[in-house]
């Protein structure tokens, strides 16, 4: 990821002006990498390890989104709904 869309994604995420580590932005952080590793590995269908990279980001997502959810619930919808997840 360039540092162009990084800080797109971060900018669209942060809570306020110089917040780079909240728990929204890290999952969208995360979904965009995962989207990138999910494209390249359409085309390169024998990589494995990438796909393990792959399971690990999804893991890494899966248990931010579970602390956003135990902690601040809107915050988790509102973090689902923008990225398009499912849950």
């Amino acid at each position: 990821m360039d540092k162009d869309k990084k800080t797109a994604v971060v900018a669209q995420f942060q809570r306020q002006a110089k917040d780079t580590g909240s728990t929204e932005v890290q999952v969208a952080l995360l979904t965009h990498r995962i989207s990138q590793i999910t494209e390249h590995l359409r085309g390169h269908e024998k990589d494995q390890i990438s796909r393990r990279g792959l399971f690990t980001l999804v893991g890494q997502r899966r248990r931010l989104l579970g602390y956003l959810h135990k902690s601040d619930v809107e915050k988790y919808r509102s973090v689902v709904q923008q990225l398009g997840l499912r849950k």
